[in-house]
C-alpha cells in the first residue's frame, strides 16, 4: 500500500538531471530514508539523462513509498524508442553505445526494476527495499565465520585522550600510557600535534588542527612513542562540550591493525545482495573502489582510485586524467605503476585523430599497443601492452578518463571495460565534487596570494628589490627555480638580472648555465610558452662533463660531474617563459622551471600569468621612478654650490639637510664664494616652503648673489636687486629671508665682516670665554615690498671667535609645545668654546635632532666661520 507520494516534471534540458537528483534526494531525506538516497540518486540520474538528453523529451519523476521501501518511476514521451533489454539481460551491452547503461545499473543496484509501455509514454521503474534490522539498531553486520573476523592482540587497548580548546592534552588514560610509553604527567599540557605524525601535507588536506575542531573525525595517522618510533594508529575523534559550554575533543585510539574496533561499518551491500556477486559481477561499489572513509583531498582520492582500479582488474598500472574546463584536453593527475613524476600534469588532447584518445568520450580497449604505436601517448615506452580506458562523466559531460594497463597483451576485453565503466560511473561524481572543492580552494588561495603579492610589489619603488620580490614570490610557491630577464631599452636584447632556486646552493650553477644560453625572444605574440634551451644545455653540459671524467680515468676534472649533474637535474624539467608586459611594451621575461621529470599544472601557469602582469607594472614603475629620481637629483645637485673655497686664516664648515624623501635641495640654501682678491661672500637663506618650488627660488637667489657681488655692488645693493628679481617672478614669487655678508680676512689675524640680515635669524658670535651675542640687527625680508631700504653692519671676528649662521629649521625645532628658539641655540653654542668650525656645526645639528623624537620636518642649513687662535 502506498503511504507517501511525490512527483515532479523536468524539461528536456541538461540541467534538469541535476534538478531531478535534488528532488529525489530531498524527498527521501524528508521520508527518513537516508540509507537509500545514494543508490536512488544514481539510478534517477541515469534514467533522467536517458529521457531528457537521449530521448529528448520531458521526464516525470514519481517517488512512491510503501512499508517495504520505495519505487521510483521515470516517465518519458518517447515510447517508440526501444530499450536494449535483451542485451542488458545477457550482459552484452555494446560499449560504443550511450544507451543501456542506466538499465545495467538498475540490474546491479535495484531490488527489482522494469519497463512499462503505453501508447503515449514509457515508464522505467525500480524498487529499493529497506534493510531489515532490529528496532533500535543503528548499524548491523552479518554473522561471519570465525576465520573471517578481524584479528586483535591478546589484550585490546583503547587509548582515551582528551584535547582542550587550545589543542592541548588534558587527559591521558592508562591504555594510552601502555600503547605509547608516556605517563600522563609527561604529556598533559602538551599539544597533540607534537606527538602525531599526521599524513596530510599542510595545505593539501585536513590537518590535525582542522580535524580536532570537526564535530567528528575518523581515520589513520601515526603517534610517536616515548622511544621516537611512529606507531600506526586508527582514531575516532568526537567534539563535545561540558556543562559550562567549554569545548574539547575526545580521541579514542587503537593500533591500526585493530581498527575494526572503532571503524564505522561500511554501507551494507545493496539491498540484500551478496558481496560475492559484486566482486564477480559488473558493479563495483563506491566504497569498494575508494575505501571508507574516503580521502578528504582530491589528490588522495585520485591516487586511491587508480590503485583500487589497478587491483580490481589485476593490472600492472593505472592512470586517471581530468578534463580541462573546455574539455579539449586531459591532464594527468594520478598514476600507479608508471613514472608518475614524469607524466604528472602532462596534457593530451581529447581528440587528435583516430586512435589517439579519439574515443575519450567512450570506453575503449587496446589488446596490444605494439600494433598501434602512439595510440595511448601516456603509456609510450612503459612496456605496457593491453589497456582499457573509460570516461568519467557527470551529467553527460566528460570530466576525466580512467585507465588500467597490463604488460600482457590481450589481457582485457569488453567485459573488463564494462566493469571499469561501472566503477568510473560511481566515482565520477565524487571526483568532480572534490575537483570543484579543490578549484575553489585554489582560487581562494590564488586570490589571497595575488593580494599579498600586489601589496608587497606596491610597497617598493626600488628596481633591485622589485626583482628580488618577484623571484621570491614565485619560488617555491609556483616553481622550483626562476630567472628574470630585463630589457633596458626597446629593441635591446634581454639581460639576465636575477636567478633564484629553492636550494641556494643551486643558484650559481643555474646562473652560469643561463648566461651561456641564448635568452628567450621577447615577442609579445608568443605569450606563455615552453622554453627547452636550459634543459637541453644542462643535459649537454652534464654529458660532456661525465665523458671528460671518464676520459680522465674517473678522476675529478676542473668541474666535477656532480655539480653539472645537479644543475641538469635542477633545470631538467619543464621550463616556461612569461613576457613581462607593462604599458603595451615587453620590459622583460620571467622564466619558471621545474626539476627533472616535473611539469606545471595549468592553474599554476594561470596564476603565474596574473602575477607576471602585476610584477611587470611594478618593475616598470620602479624604472620610471628611478629615472625621474635620477633626473631630479641631477637637477637638484646643479642648485648646490660647488666645493667650499679655502680661505686663509678662516675655518669654514657647512651642514645642509633638505626635508622630504629624495630631496637634496629645498627652500634653505647657503653659499661661500670668492668675490675678488682677499674678499669672500657668504650667504645663508630660507625660501618660504619646501620642495622643488622652493628649490627653484634658491637657485635664482644663489646665482644672482654671485653675479651681483662680483659686479662690485655692496651688500644692500645686492639684496635690493635680488628683491626686484624675485618680485618679477610674479605668481611664482616667494618671500625670502637672507643673511648676506662679505668676509675680509686680515693679515694680522681675525676677519672683518660686513653683513645685511634681511628677515633672517640673527647670526651669533661665540667668544673664547663662552659669551654669545648677536652679530647683526634684523631688517625686512625679501620678496614682499618693492622699495627696500637696507643697510650694512660691520663686525669683527678675533682669533678664537666663531660666527654661527642658521636657518629657522634649527631655531623652530619643536617637541610638543616646546621650541628650541634663539635662547636654546645660544645655550648650545655657549658650550662649543675651543671646538673647530666642523665640530661646532656637528654639535648644533646633534642638539637639534635630540630636541624632538620625530624626524625634522623643515629644511636646515648651518654655516660656521671660525678664526683659529
Amino acid at each position: 500500500m502506498i503511504t507517501a507520494r511525490a512527483a515532479a516534471t523536468f524539461e528536456p534540458v541538461g540541467r534538469s538531471v541535476a534538478t531531478a537528483r535534488g528532488f529525489v534526494r530531498d524527498t527521501l531525506q524528508g521520508w527518513g530514508l537516508a540509507e537509500l538516497i545514494e543508490d536512488a540518486v544514481v539510478l534517477t540520474s541515469e534514467l533522467v539523462t536517458n529521457a531528457v538528453v537521449h530521448a529528448g523529451t520531458s521526464a516525470e519523476v514519481r517517488c512512491l513509498r510503501d512499508s517495504r521501501g520505495i519505487r521510483i518511476e521515470v516517465v518519458d514521451r518517447h515510447p517508440e524508442r526501444e530499450l536494449p533489454l535483451a542485451e542488458v539481460s545477457r550482459g552484452r551491452l555494446d560499449l560504443n553505445s550511450e544507451g543501456g547503461r542506466g538499465l545495467m545499473l538498475c540490474a546491479a543496484l535495484a531490488t527489482r526494476w522494469g519497463v512499462d509501455y503505453t501508447a503515449a509514454d514509457k515508464c522505467v521503474w525500480f524498487r529499493l527495499d529497506q534493510q531489515t534490522v532490529p528496532v533500535g539498531t543503528r548499524a548491523a553486520g552479518p554473522v561471519l565465520p570465525l576465520d573471517a573476523l578481524p584479528v586483535s592482540d591478546a589484550r585490546v587497548r583503547v587509548a582515551v585522550v582528551e584535547v582542550d580548546r587550545g589543542d592541548m592534552i588534558s587527559r591521558w588514560n592508562d591504555d594510552a600510557q601502555q600503547l605509547f610509553g608516556y605517563t600522563a604527567e609527561q604529556v598533559e599540557g602538551k599539544a597533540l600535534a607534537d606527538l602525531a605524525a599526521w599524513p596530510q601535507t599542510p595545505g593539501t588536506g585536513t590537518g590535525i588542527a582542522e580535524a580536532l575542531v570537526l564535530s567528528r573525525w575518523e581515520g589513520s595517522y601515526g603517534v610517536r612513542d616515548v622511544e621516537g618510533r611512529t606507531v600506526p594508529v586508527y582514531a575516532c575523534h568526537l567534539r563535545v562540550r561540558d556543562a559550562q559550554g567549554e569545548p574539547s575533543t575526545v580521541c579514542l585510539i587503537v593500533r591500526d591493525h585493530e581498527r575494526a574496533i572503532l571503524q564505522s561499518p561500511a554501507r551494507l551491500p545493496a539491498h540484500g545482495k551478496s558481496t560475492e556477486g559484486l566482486d564477480r559481477g559488473g558493479a563495483d561499489s563506491l566504497d569498494a573502489l575508494i575505501g571508507s572513509p574516503p580521502p578528504d583531498d582530491l589528490d588522495g582520492l585520485l591516487q586511491r582510485t587508480v590503485e583500487r582500479a589497478r587491483d580490481m582488474l589485476d593490472g600492472d598500472a593505472a592512470f586517471l586524467l581530468l578534463a580541462t574546463d573546455d574539455e579539449t584536453e586531459l591532464e594527468v593527475r594520478a598514476t600507479t605503476g608508471l613514472p608518475s613524476a614524469r607524466q604528472r600534469f602532462a596534457r593530451v588532447p581529447v581528440e587528435t585523430g583516430s586512435g589517439r584518445y579519439g574515443s575519450a568520450r567512450m570506453p575503449s580497449v587496446h589488446e596490444d599497443l605494439a600494433t598501434s604505436p602512439g595510440a595511448v601517448p601516456l603509456l609510450s615506452g612503459t612496456g605496457m601492452h593491453a589497456v582499457v580506458i573509460v570516461p568519467l562523466k557527470v551529467e553527460g559531460r566528460l570530466t576525466g578518463s580512467l585507465g588500467v594497463a597490463s604488460e600482457t597483451s590481450g589481457r582485457y576485453s569488453n567485459e573488463e571495460a564494462l566493469r571499469l565503466q561501472f566503477a568510473a560511473d560511481r566515482i565520477a561524481l565524487a571526483v568532480e565534487s572534490a575537483r570543484l572543492t579543490e578549484l575553489e580552494r585554489l582560487r581562494r588561495g590564488s586570490l589571497a596570494f595575488l593580494v599579498e603579492a600586489s601589496e608587497l610589489l606596491a610597497g617598493t619603488l626600488d628596481r633591485n628589490q622589485t626583482l628580488a620580490l618577484m623571484a621570491q614570490m614565485t619560488v617555491p610557491t609556483l616553481a622550483t627555480w626562476c630567472a628574470v630577464y630585463t630589457i633596458p631599452e626597446p629593441g635591446s636584447e634581454p639581460v639576465l638580472s636575477y636567478v633564484l632556486h629553492e636550494d641556494e646552493d643551486r643558484i650559481d650553477g643555474i646562473k652560469a648555465l643561463l648566461e651561456r644560453v641564448e635568452p628567450p625572444a621577447p615577442d609579445l605574440t608568443l605569450g606563455v610558452r615552453p622554453w627547452h634551451a636550459p634543459s637541453d644545455a644542462a643535459r649537454n653540459t652534464a654529458l660532456r662533463t661525465s665523458l671528460r671524467s671518464l676520459a680522465l680515468g674517473g678522476r675529478p676534472s676542473y668541474q666535477t660531474p656532480g655539480t653539472s649533474l645537479a644543475t641538469a637535474s635542477a633545470v631538467g624539467g619543464e621550463t616556461v617563459v612569461l613576457p613581462l608586459v607593462a604599458r603595451n611594451r615587453v620590459i622583460g621575461l620571467l622564466a619558471l622551471g621545474k626539476p627533472t621529470d616535473e611539469r606545471f599544472r595549468q592553474d599554476i601557469l594561470e596564476l603565474a600569468e596574473d602575477l607576471s602582469r602585476r610584477a611587470a607594472l611594478a618593475l616598470d614603475n620602479a624604472r620610471l621612478y628611478s629615472e625621474r629620481t635620477a633626473i631630479s637629483q641631477s637637477l637638484q645637485r646643479s642648485l648646490l654650490p660647488p666645493e667650499l673655497p679655502d680661505i686663509d686664516g678662516v675655518d669654514v664648515e657647512v651642514i645642509y639637510r633638505a626635508a622630504g624623501e629624495g630631496n637634496e635641495v629645498g627652500g634653505d640654501f647657503y653659499d661661500v664664494f670668492p668675490i675678488r682678491e682677499g674678499v669672500y661672500g657668504f650667504a645663508i637663506g630660507d625660501v618660504c616652503g619646501t620642495g622643488p618650488e622652493a628649490a627653484a627660488v634658491t637657485g635664482l637667489a644663489r646665482h644672482a648673489l654671485r653675479l651681483l657681488a662680483r659686479e662690485g655692488l655692496g651688500g644692500p645693493a645686492v639684496l635690493e636687486r635680488l628683491n626686484a628679481a624675485i618680485l618679477e617672478e610674479g605668481p611664482r614669487a616667494r618671500f625670502l629671508t637672507l643673511l648676506y655678508g662679505e668676509l675680509w680676512p686680515q693679515p694680522s689675524g681675525g676677519a672683518l665682516l660686513k653683513m645685511v640680515c634681511a628677515g633672517h635669524p640673527l647670526p651669533l658670535r661665540l667668544s673664547p670665554d663662552g659669551t654669545v651675542e648677536s652679530a647683526a640687527s634684523p631688517q625686512p625680508l625679501l620678496g614682499v615690498m618693492d622699495d627696500l631700504e637696507l643697510f650694512e653692519q660691520t663686525a669683527a671676528l678675533d682669533p678664537g671667535d666663531v660666527l654661527l649662521c642658521v636657518t629657522d629649521g634649527v631655531t623652530e625645532r619643536r617637541e610638543g609645545t616646546r621650541m628650541l628658539g634663539d635662547d636654546g641655540l645660544a645655550d648650545v653654542l655657549s658650550n662649543c668654546t675651543g671646538l673647530t668650525a666642523g665640530a661646532v656645526a656637528a654639535r648644533v645639528l646633534r642638539a637639534v635632532e635630540r630636541f624632538a623624537s620625530d624626524a625634522p620636518s623643515d629644511d636646515m642649513a648651518i654655516l660656521t666661520l671660525r678664526i683659529p687662535e
